[in-house]
């Protein structure tokens, strides 16, 4: 199973689950190494992003909702300034 899922949702999935109720997180244009200790989830309101793991890249939009799986090694890739919701359920 991939360490990085990529869904879209619907408003009423968006409500359901308080997503707009979520902290958000900010960064500019960048490129940086991470590792997940735990799973994130997180809905994407602004930017551009390529998650590069050693099972490819993965690109993010805005609109998109992403589940980051615990023990994800990756290297954010940041070409829009991201925006987004995040939740570590």
């Amino acid at each position: 199973m991939s360490k990085v899922i990529i869904k879209q949702l619907s408003e009423q999935e968006i409500i359901k689950n308080g997503i707009k109720d979520w902290p958000i997180w900010e960064k500019g244009i960048s490129r940086f190494p991470w590792t997940y200790d735990c799973d994130e989830e997180c809905l994407f309101i602004e930017g551009e992003v390529i998650i590069e793991t050693d099972e490819g890249s993965f690109s993010i939009k805005t609109g998109d909702f992403v589940i980051f799986k615990n023990g994800l090694s990756c290297t954010w890739n940041i070409k829009k300034p991201a925006r987004k919701y995040y939740n570590f359920p």
